[in-house]
């Protein structure tokens, strides 16, 4: 598309040099209107020159910044850097001012693969210091600290805020009322730097020499092409390189001899928080949704601002009306006078909504700040950009399962008994095989059975990085997710880490991988002999298992060596238990968690081993909890588990910790048996509430703990109990602040002595208890056809039911 005819003579005096802050509005709008002004011949700007190519799609409807430009090495995708542009970014709309104006548009900077060789050459330089930091003592003082010419200025300027100077002496500059020159702030922009460059030289940028050299040489050719009618949008830091005057060969003899490596080069959808952090051009800043609110706003900048922080607010049900908005805009205002500002800017506007709008609060405050200052805006690049054949065929499938890459962090829930949901799982797990970790599994807040997943998404620009490493294992998802599992097994050293693997590839529905890796799996647990090794790989097996019916997954071979595994983890554990410092007692009681909940997983897939395997481990855990040579918190933990599946009476229960905390036994080691017993398990805590029985043990125990050994105690105790709900810790100390009461009785509320506690009675109340059974009936459904009266099968029913 052709517009006003430009001049037909160039402008004398050289090259247009347009310097600019790196996604400064302020400087978008005036590189906009010094280029309709001057009409240059072509435009050059700061990038690498390997994107020329990929230029015209920034003219594509479907290009939507923020965007960036990302090279990456060939032979090594995870070595890559990033260009990125967003809408209110100067090189962009230069980009689109030229693309509008048929108007030859090219990047001059350093390229691509010169600085990605320089970047490795340079980290492995830094790497060398490291290891050998003598060697290179005395050779050179620190490292020089990079100079913000922002802050600089700033500073010069009598202010201590870099973004707030830049405010009031670029950003406000468009409503001062006048039309002004829009060459001027050029010109005193590039007067400041080449005052800073006169002190501070390259400004701790060493490399800027080189791609500074670079740039001349382009500007040289361009000028000659274009007879000198050539326009520059770049940093201002460079402004006086451009301008400094130079041989060609001088040039040429710093770019003699530089490293290079073979690259691709794409354009990929970038966000607002990744400008928010020094990447790419190295000009990271705080407020991108403000800044890109500045340039998108033609008037009344603040009024805007609060509408759009009101509805915001209003959206999520707190109550602002339109008078708020009115007197926040005049406190703004306000403030900016006060502060001697010529427009309200963001701090002020900030103060403002936290006064008027939040109350005072900085925690909806916080909210403005993600959604609205910061922003969570994620770009859009055409289907005909660059991608790498992985990267195309994961596009496909996001479109297919309506899975939308998003900036912003959200949770989904899914069925896999739907076909969509159980495709998008399969897809998720694959990427996490991948190493692409686009999602994170997450605890649900419904059913926690087999048949539902949560997950946790947000989409990071490096992932696309992330995937271009990945092509080097297939074209698509599923045959690269394969060889990635397949090379994986292979590599595996550990057991434990070829179970998880077996459960990944299942979960992830990767049938061709699953023989290479239960072939290794056969391997590794035959070869093993580690009781603490086995005791890991299990519940990984046993979870797998869980999934063959759901993901319609043939688990036949996989149950046979969990089968396996599990009969050698009862013969080799006992041993294993005795003799064990306290680290290596703990990690064993973990170990000991995971194979009890493993066991239980295996005896509902393996149904025709189902009772053997659980009366052999309940044989094993009554043996670890009757042997005074197995580590206390082995022993406590046993006891623990035997308790909650019912194989261990109340009265037996009170007899081990009786024992366990006698006067003979080491006050560790009681502690750490309390530790096994009711610490870190789920109910530990309202074991004690309801059984006074086993709290007046610990509680006697305690109180005859001698002063000198107590100290050495209460870590123990303390990990134990803090761990407690609130509420459950109060109650505690409640039942033992009012003590045993007098009385008699063997029930629930019988203590130690034979008395009783207050509130209980020596018998359960029938007649009390018996109130409750229509409320429960009715929540169980007994009673939905029929008003008769309850039968001794209905009182079964409740009574397994509790």
């Amino acid at each position: 598309m052709t517009g006003t005819p430009r001049p037909s003579t160039p402008r004398s005096g050289g090259p247009l040099l347009l310097g600019v802050r790196h996604h400064g509005p302020g400087s978008a709008r005036a590189v906009g209107a010094a280029l309709e002004a001057a009409r240059p011949g072509a435009v050059l700007i700061e990038g690498p020159p390997e994107g020329d190519a990929l230029l015209p799609l920034a003219a594509d409807e479907q290009m939507r910044p923020p965007v960036a430009l990302l090279a990456h090495a060939v032979d090594d995708p995870g070595r890559a850097a990033f260009w990125p542009l967003a809408g209110f970014s100067p090189e962009w709309i230069a980009i689109r001012w030229a693309l509008a104006h048929d108007v030859p548009v090219r990047f001059i900077d350093l390229p691509a693969a010169h600085s990605l060789a320089m970047a490795e050459k340079e980290e492995r330089e830094r790497e060398a210091e490291r290891r050998s930091p003598g060697e290179r003592a005395g050779e050179a003082g620190p490292a020089p600290v990079p100079v913000d010419p922002i802050g600089v200025l700033a500073e010069t300027a009598g202010y201590d805020d870099p973004e707030r100077w830049w405010e009031d002496v670029v950003e406000h500059r468009a409503h001062d009322g006048g039309p002004g020159d829009p060459l001027a702030a050029f010109a005193a922009l590039g007067e400041a730097m080449t005052a800073l460059r006169e002190v501070y030289g390259d400004g701790g940028h060493p490399r800027d020499a080189v791609r500074e050299a670079y740039m001349r040489v382009q500007l040289r050719a361009a000028r000659k092409e274009f007879d000198d009618d050539v326009a520059v949008v770049c940093g201002a830091w460079h402004v006086p390189a451009l301008e400094a005057r130079t041989t060609l060969a001088a040039d040429r003899a710093l770019l003699k001899g530089l490293p290079k490596v073979k690259t691709e080069l794409t354009w990929v959808p970038w966000t607002h928080q990744r400008l928010a952090r020094h990447s790419g051009y190295g000009a990271g800043i705080d407020s991108p949704g403000w800044y890109a609110h500045l340039f998108a706003s033609p008037d009344r900048p603040v009024e805007r601002w609060m509408t759009k922080v009101a509805g915001l607010l209003r959206d999520e049900d707190r109550f602002v009306s339109s008078a708020h908005v009115i007197e926040a805009v005049r406190l703004a205002g306000t403030l900016a006078a006060m502060r001697g500002r010529p427009l309200a800017g963001l701090s002020e506007a900030t103060d403002a909504v936290r006064a008027v709008m939040c109350e005072g609060s900085d925690v909806p405050l916080a909210l403005v700040r993600d959604r609205l200052i910061v922003g969570g805006t994620l770009g859009e690049v055409p289907d005909t950009a660059p991608a790498v054949p992985l990267q195309r065929d994961l596009t496909r499938r996001q479109r297919t399962l309506r899975l939308k890459p998003e900036a912003s962090e959200r949770d989904i829930e899914l069925d896999l008994r739907k076909d969509t949901d159980a495709a998008r799982s399969r897809l998720l797990h694959r990427l996490r095989i991948l190493g692409v970790g686009w999602g994170e599994p997450t605890e649900g807040r419904g059913s926690t059975g087999t048949f539902r997943e949560s997950w946790r998404l947000r989409w990071e620009p490096e992932l696309y990085v992330r995937v271009a490493e990945a092509g080097i294992w297939g074209t698509t998802v599923l045959s690269a997710a394969t060889a990635r599992a397949e090379s994986d097994a292979l590599s595996a050293t550990a057991l434990a880490d070829v179970t998880a693997l077996a459960e990944r590839c299942l979960l992830a529905g990767l049938p061709d991988a699953l023989p290479v890796v239960m072939r290794m799996l056969a391997d590794r647990a035959a070869l093993d002999t580690d009781v603490g090794h086995l005791a890991d790989a299990l519940p990984s097996l046993a979870r797998a298992l869980r999934y063959g019916d759901v993901r319609s997954t043939d688990t036949a071979a996989l149950g046979e060596v969990a089968a396996g595994l599990a009969e050698r983890i009862c013969v080799g554990l006992p041993p294993a238990c005795t003799g064990l410092d306290d680290e290596g007692a703990g990690a064993l009681r973990r170990q000991v968690d995971g194979v009890h909940t493993a066991v239980g997983l295996l005896a509902g897939a393996v149904p025709a081993n189902a009772d053997g395997l659980r009366e052999r481990w309940r044989a094993v855990l009554r043996k670890l909890a009757a042997r005074d040579t197995v580590a206390g918190v082995i022993r406590g933990r046993a006891a623990r588990l035997l308790l909650d599946d019912g194989h261990l009476g109340q009265d037996d229960a009170a007899r081990l910790m009786g024992l366990a905390l006698s006067p003979g036994t080491p006050p560790a080691d009681a502690a750490a048996w309390i530790e096994g017993f009711v610490g870190g398990a789920a109910g530990g805590g309202m074991l004690l509430v309801h059984d006074e029985r086993l709290l007046a043990l610990v509680d006697a125990w305690l109180s005859g703990v001698a002063p000198d050994t107590f100290t050495d105690v209460l870590p123990l105790l303390r990990r134990t109990f803090s761990a407690y709900e609130p509420g459950v810790r109060r109650t505690l100390g409640e039942l033992v602040r009012r003590g045993p009461a007098a009385g008699g009785g063997t029930g629930a509320g019988a203590v130690p002595g034979g008395t009783t506690a207050p509130g209980f009675g020596p018998v359960l109340d029938g007649a009390r208890a018996d109130a409750v059974l229509p409320v429960l009936r009715l929540l169980l459904g007994l009673d939905v056809d029929r008003k008769a009266a309850p039968t001794e099968n209905d009182d079964q029913a409740l009574g397994a039911t509790g």
